[in-house]
């Protein structure tokens, strides 16, 4: 049984009495995160080990608790003072707690990609229905980027979607801007 904990007891525990882990994406954590957490992505943890202290208990956090969950069943051969942060930075955001802001990018990049290649599928897909049968070999080119992109860890379209306006960093001078505190909004 992983132990959980609310925002509001995580608030009063205080970032000195364990060590706070995001385990989620890089993107998704400056779009938004609990102050004091420290970004260690999921698919990172199991070969950053040594980047968690083993004076402290842990407390994982993510977007809505499940990652947080998955990466605590990884860590339980190594460590058993682990807590999930209970509802994730979702939960966090519903209450009146600080959020640290660092960039304007408000949909993570790997959710973009899904999205995006959701929606070519699905253009395939119908354009084969109504236009000409031909347009199914868009939707598997599609598919076969995907299973690239899963076995290499190369995504040409994460690339393009990363250069995308929406997903550039503030370009603002150092005294105009701050990565500080927003309240409750991301």
């Amino acid at each position: 049984m992983i132990s959980t904990i609310t925002p509001l007891e995580l608030d009063k525990q205080g970032v000195r009495a364990a060590q706070w882990i995001d385990v989620r994406s890089a993107s998704e954590f400056a779009a938004g995160h609990v102050p004091g957490a420290v970004n260690i992505p999921m698919d990172q943890i199991e070969v950053r080990l040594d980047d968690l202290r083993p004076d402290l208990p842990l407390v994982l956090i993510c977007q809505s608790g499940e990652r947080a969950r998955m990466t605590a069943a990884l860590l339980g051969p190594c460590r058993t003072d682990v807590t999930v942060l209970e509802g994730g930075t979702r939960a966090w955001l519903k209450t009146p707690l600080p959020v640290v802001v660092s960039t304007k990018t408000r949909m993570a990049l790997e959710r973009q990609v899904r999205l995006g290649a959701g929606l070519l599928v699905v253009i395939g897909a119908v354009l084969a229905l109504l236009v000409d049968p031909r347009w199914l070999f868009f939707s598997g080119f599609v598919g076969l980027g995907l299973t690239f992109a899963g076995l290499t860890d190369f995504c040409p379209m994460a690339i393009v979607l990363g250069k995308m306006p929406w997903n550039a960093t503030s370009q603002c001078k150092p005294k105009a801007c701050s990565i500080g505190v927003a309240g409750g909004t991301v």
